[in-house]
């Protein structure tokens, strides 16, 4: 294995000033879904900055966050966006990270559990079937935090579900909205970084 960090597994990703990413394990350039499959996968990284050796982890995978709203996977509501941006400042601020991690990981252990009892334990019952469709039942709950499809919408080709089909691209003021409000944070952190 490569550079990764005192045999913890963590990988180091570096970003440098034209905006690659290198990774130091496979020793090859990356992009940022890359970054967004080993996530997914569980592999844990960290980004620094080539020049600076500053940890900008935190920085990249919001980014990834952001491009995964802009194709349309949205699954932060405008509501949820308004209250966390409304918390930056308040008093209670610095509890916020914790509350959010805590409560993403109860979520986590639930959607785990709630799996495993309905593929576990009623497999091969008699109510297999109805732990079946109850599981598919969850797993169109899970999907409406998707955009809603735009019956005879343009297919967008760069847009890709997770299946690599193409959905229809949905074109909104929220979503234009967002972008802007990420470009004007990018502009903030180019800034800072000057």
């Amino acid at each position: 294995m490569g550079k990764s960090s005192g045999g913890s597994g963590v990988v180091i990703i570096k970003k440098y000033a034209n905006r690659r990413l290198y990774d130091t394990d496979s020793s090859s350039y990356i992009t940022l879904e890359h970054l967004a499959v080993m996530t997914r996968a569980g592999r844990e990284f960290k980004v620094i900055d080539a020049k600076s050796e500053e940890d900008i982890t935190h920085n990249v995978l919001t980014q990834i966050i952001m491009e995964e709203e802009t194709r349309g996977q949205t699954m932060l509501p405008v509501g949820f966006l308004r209250q966390l941006i409304g918390l930056y400042g308040d008093n209670m601020q610095s509890m916020v990270p914790q509350y959010l991690e805590a409560s993403m990981d109860a979520f986590k252990r639930n959607q785990l559990q709630f799996r495993s009892a309905m593929e576990g334990a009623f497999s091969g019952g008699p109510f297999a079937e109805i732990a079946k469709r109850n599981l598919e039942m969850f797993e169109a709950a899970a999907s409406a935090f998707k955009p809603p499809l735009v019956p005879g919408g343009p297919l967008d080709p760069e847009t890709k579900d997770a299946n690599g089909e193409a959905v229809p691209a949905v074109v909104n003021d929220e979503i234009a909205a967002l972008k802007e409000q990420v470009a004007a944070l990018q502009a903030r952190i180019d800034t800072h970084r000057s």
